[in-house]
């Protein structure tokens, strides 16, 4: 009953159901049981907002996770962002190499850096779908330590999947010397992202977190511009 009254109370409906329920009585507001009563029954007649107040309550439970882990989330591993070093908002994107939506979203990545000069977008390496995937992961993060990040992963979603020859390829067009990247701190790295799905309750890639929104999946140019817009719009 507290669960749903929370998500009740969040989607502005607690006070509609109060007085939908009882319109005709006066209702001790300090008597719990009859106010869970009435509630009650206002739910068993009204089912069809439970999806909804049930959402709302995830997305606030959502919201102090993300608070909780804000700088692990929003703090880039070395070279591993594009932007503003001095943004107003920060676009978080979870993604794997071998991830085709991932590979669909750059457009509307490279759209959103072109027209927004105050935003910072943190790239977080999520190598779910194979050892592949992995070993693309950790060069990445190599190039982050020592040579041109952006270069290595346009680089890499412009040839296809990943693989041994693609990833030493866009090693080397991204230049640095990846034999001197701290393996430590890469799988570390790696580590941290695993446990921030497993927290953020993320379903796959790409997931994207701005400010305390999480959104799943190749939402598209317009839904990260209309969800930046609001992030900034708090500011």
């Amino acid at each position: 009953m507290t669960a749903i009254l929370a998500g009740l109370a969040g989607a502005g409906a607690t006070a509609i159901a109060l007085m939908a329920a009882a319109p005709a009585q006066q209702v001790n507001t300090s008597d719990r049981a009859a106010i869970e009563t009435i509630v009650r029954e206002y739910i068993l007649n009204h089912p069809e907002i439970l999806p909804e107040a049930m959402a709302n309550l995830e997305a606030r439970e959502m919201k102090k996770v993300v608070e909780a882990n804000r700088k692990d989330i929003e703090t880039p591993f070395a070279g591993a962002w594009q932007g503003s070093a001095n943004a107003d908002v920060v676009l978080v994107e979870f993604f794997d190499y071998a991830c085709g939506y991932c590979r669909a979203s750059v457009p509307a990545i490279e759209q959103l850096l072109a027209e927004d000069k105050k935003l910072k977008v943190v790239y977080r390496e999520l190598p779910i779908l194979g050892d592949t995937s992995v070993e693309a992961a950790k060069a990445s993060l190599a190039v982050a330590q020592t040579g041109n990040y952006a270069v290595f992963h346009k680089t890499m979603f412009d040839t296809g999947r990943p693989s041994n020859d693609t990833i030493k390829s866009a090693q080397r067009k991204a230049g640095g010397n990846v034999g001197q990247a701290d393996q430590n701190a890469i799988n570390g790295e790696l580590s941290n992202n695993m446990r921030l799905q497993q927290q953020l309750r993320l379903n796959g890639t790409p997931a994207w977190v701005i400010g305390d929104r999480i959104l799943n999946g190749a939402v598209g140019y317009d839904e990260l511009k209309k969800a930046i817009a609001q992030e900034r719009a708090k500011k």
